[in-house]
């Protein structure tokens, strides 16, 4: 048994998870590229490996001749009957090449063969690692800036978090620890190329995955997600079991599970609420925390005209049109946000009253309403004039949300 052989693979195999098999392969290459510089030759030549002891041997076909005349191709009948005593001229014979026979420069080649192919294994073994985390989000610990670039390691492999993927405003430190949603993951000659983002919206999906054991067990499903990086998030969630609420076990006990979240994104709001397969329903819901009188949806224009009291236009627009612009994302509907005064100076009541998709005349609180909208952080009467038309957004808003 060649113990010292086995040992070494079966670390290799541990260390850099490798398959021994891979590895029996490149030293059997080794071996015939060995036995190919000292002879020139390799079609005469059998290489076998033992896999369970490690135990190699070279064999050679020679013809057996009267006068040999090439050493590596023929032998003499006195040297063949030392091998087999019934060897005859013109059989064949096969005589086992001792390894140690072979010159330096062989020696050489055979190692350098090995140690390529062990290269080869160790990053394809890496790349195949992180291919299996793309889509998903890892922790890694952060290392320099690279010009306006963040270098984070994962492990075994460095990511690269652009600046395009980071959250404006967004500093840090070496040796923190981040979270970051790998985007893709390239095969190149020196190690994977990981590319990492801290601003796509699948990220704070993985993290509710992560933190809420009723999406892992598939009791509540993520139906949509839309995110301002750095800003506000709104989640639409739904329970496939009646007696678990969605928003609420999203949210934890005192805003635990939520909570976590928000610290990880370093403050970001999350707004979280109950999908609805009644479009006006969801879009209403979408426009929470605002109160909404009237919702009027068209599915074939993907369009919707809310009507809100007076006093919730600015909360229902939202800072700089925030609020209806992720209610839209979300949503997947142009919206078009007019106060209850608008909408009866228009004689829109009395166009479409009594045939409202959706009708609401009672203006409960909401139980999951934003602290930031009741403490006045969007203030009464922000944007009317901005949006006296109407809407939240400019021209072709929807369609580039689609896009996306």
């Amino acid at each position: 048994m060649n113990t010292e052989l086995l040992e070494a693979l079966n670390l290799l195999e541990k260390e850099k998870n490798i398959s021994k098999t891979v590895l029996l392969e490149a030293i059997q290459q080794s071996l015939l590229q060995a036995y190919k510089n000292q002879y020139d030759k390799v079609d005469n030549v059998t290489v076998t490996i033992d896999p369970d002891t490690c135990d190699y041997h070279i064999l050679a076909s020679r013809e057996v001749v009267e006068t040999v005349e090439d050493p590596a191709t023929q032998i003499s009948q006195a040297e063949a009957f030392k091998i087999d005593s019934t060897a005859q001229i013109g059989d064949f014979v096969n005589v086992e090449i001792q390894s140690k026979s072979f010159g330096r420069i062989a020696t050489t080649n055979a190692k350098n063969v090995i140690l390529q192919k062990i290269r080869e294994e160790e990053r394809k073994a890496l790349f195949n690692q992180y291919y299996e985390k793309e889509h998903d989000i890892v922790t890694g610990v952060v290392q320099r800036y690279i010009g306006q670039n963040v270098s984070i390691n994962l492990g075994k492999a460095d990511a690269l978090l652009t600046a395009k993927e980071m959250v404006r405003g967004e500093k840090f430190r070496p040796t923190e620890r981040v979270k970051v949603y790998v985007l893709e993951v390239k095969d190149a000659p020196k190690g994977p190329k990981i590319l990492v983002s801290r601003t796509h919206p699948e990220l704070v999906k993985r993290l509710f995955e992560e933190e809420v054991t009723e999406i892992r067990d598939g009791v509540i499903e993520i139906k949509a997600i839309a995110r301002e990086a750095g800003s506000r998030t709104k989640i639409a969630v739904w329970s496939n079991d009646p007696d678990v609420d969605a928003v609420g076990a999203c949210v934890g006990v005192n805003g635990s599970r939520v909570n976590t979240i928000v610290n990880e994104l370093d403050g970001e709001k999350i707004d979280i609420i109950n999908w609805d397969e009644n479009q006006a329903y969801l879009i209403e819901n979408a426009l929470s925390p605002a109160k909404v009188i009237t919702v009027l949806a068209d599915p074939d224009e993907k369009t919707a005209l809310v009507v809100v009291p007076d006093y919730q236009l600015s909360l229902a627009i939202g800072k700089e049109g925030q609020n209806a612009r992720l209610a839209a994302h979300l949503t997947q509907y142009k919206i078009d946000i007019k106060s209850e005064s608008q909408a009866r100076d228009e004689g829109l009541f009395d166009e479409y009253y009594g045939d409202d998709e959706y009708e609401d005349d009672e203006y409960e609180d909401d139980e999951y309403s934003d602290d930031a909208y009741a403490e006045g952080e969007y203030e009464e009467g922000y944007a009317e004039d901005a949006y006296a038309d109407g809407a939240y957004a400019e021209e072709g808003y929807a369609e580039e949300d689609s896009e996306e």
